[in-house]
């Protein structure tokens, strides 16, 4: 009898630790909830943020810069002409700057494109390879002349600026400033407007007194000669890329076009 009792004993005593014991990892409890802990988020790894992997419809900005949904992109390893900025061809300005955001329209506005992040530029946006219907953007830009290689960060498309020089394609049909040198440029003659003592006046030598102005409301680029209606009020402002001309064929050689005409 009473090694009966004491074998009711032990199994009684291995059902009460198996009731206590915890369960196996990952159980839910009485509420539903999970002990496992949630996976790192997608935008993180071990503290550190994750590229982003950016696709939608594409908006071109100027040359080398696009929007996808709510992002900035700047497409990586190319430098395109500055959308104020010429060339020359034969002498003849043309607006280069211009017509290397019509080329990439052509070639992407309102169509689906996807861009793996490289980096992000001073200014937040997406530094990133895009590539519509397989094309990779950055690539196309270069070997049709409308942009150069970005050596400076990438040597990724040297070859692809070989090939459109030997060909005379986009800017490479004529002479050109590099978008990178035509920026330093701009950024000293700006630098030289904003220590004049009034921006509306016009240049001391009297000869450049056609104003290159920018509408606030559409973005064209007009231009103004002395008795048109408004010439008094309308002011330049060199942060803004507006300028003087000195005469009417500077400006339309430039891309401006009159006002009111």
């Amino acid at each position: 009898m009473r090694a009966l009792i004491w074998i009711l004993g032990v199994v009684a005593g291995f059902a009460v630790a198996a009731y206590l014991s915890p369960g196996p990892r990952g159980a839910t409890d009485a509420a539903g909830q999970s002990d496992v802990a949630a996976p790192a988020t997608s935008t993180t790894v071990a503290g550190a943020r994750r590229p982003a992997d950016v696709s939608g419809r594409a908006r071109v900005i100027d040359g080398d810069s696009i929007s996808v949904g709510h992002v900035e992109v700047r497409l990586h390893g190319v430098d395109a002409p500055e959308g104020a900025q010429t060339c020359l061809d034969g002498g003849a300005r043309w607006p280069c700057g211009r017509k290397a955001a019509q080329a990439l329209r052509g070639l992407i506005d309102g169509r689906t494109v996807a861009c793996e992040e490289h980096d992000r530029d001073a200014y937040g946006r997406v530094v990133a390879t895009c590539r519509s219907d397989g094309v990779d953007i950055s690539a196309w830009l270069v070997e049709n002349g409308w942009a150069l290689a970005y050596r400076r960060h990438s040597q990724a498309y040297v070859g692809e600026e070989s090939l459109a020089k030997s060909a005379r394609r986009g800017v490479w049909r004529g002479e050109f400033d590099a978008p990178w040198n035509w920026r330093q440029a701009e950024r000293q003659r700006q630098g030289s407007d904003s220590r004049r003592t009034t921006v509306a006046a016009a240049p001391s030598s009297g000869r450049c007194t056609i104003k290159g102005n920018i509408s606030h409301s559409s973005g064209k680029r007009l231009y103004h000669v002395p008795g048109d209606p408004g010439y008094a009020d309308t002011r330049i402002s060199a942060s803004r890329g507006e300028r003087w001309f000195c005469s009417e064929a500077e400006a339309r050689a430039s891309g401006w076009k009159r006002a009111g005409s």
